[in-house]
């Protein structure tokens, strides 16, 4: 008989877990500081002390330990996507197999949301997007403009 409870934070969690062991390795170059024979310092982010990122230095055989048990068994193999969902050659090589398959590139393609005017419901067209503090930095050009040739009528 087996006990198993169910996962801790539920199931997105243990994806979350799974997905770093088929897309990532177990630690990335940059986030070791140094190394010698007797230890390795890696930085780490503590979650518990609100996310900030901290060093920790350990003995080398317990680095090599602790990195092994992040190691794939046999078997189980890192996703590397080639052929058809190559990175590189993706767009064209979907595009090929569409075309291969007789169907139009645009059957899978959600429609784009348009904004619509509210006024009279027509397609407003974007130009441009600004943030609140562009939308102030221009609004203050155009009143500093508008003072230096004395129109002072805002």
């Amino acid at each position: 008989m087996v006990y198993a409870k169910p996962p801790f934070g539920g199931a997105e969690h243990v994806l979350n877990y799974l997905a770093r062991y088929t897309h990532r390795v177990a630690i990335s170059n940059h986030r070791l500081v140094a190394f010698d024979n007797q230890s390795v310092s890696f930085r780490w982010r503590d979650y518990a002390d609100g996310g900030k990122n901290k060093i920790m230095t350990v003995a080398a055989h317990e680095f090599l330990r602790r990195f092994l048990l992040h190691v794939l068994p046999a078997g189980l193999v890192r996703i590397r996507h080639f052929g058809i969902f190559a990175n590189r050659r993706r767009a064209a090589a979907l595009e090929r197999c569409r075309l291969l398959l007789g169907m139009s590139a645009s059957a899978d393609l959600p429609e784009i949301p348009r904004l619509r005017c509210p006024a009279c419901s027509a397609t407003m067209l974007i130009m441009e997007r600004l943030t609140s503090s562009q939308l102030y930095f221009r609004s203050y050009l155009t009143w500093s403009a508008q003072r230096r040739h004395g129109d002072d009528s805002s």
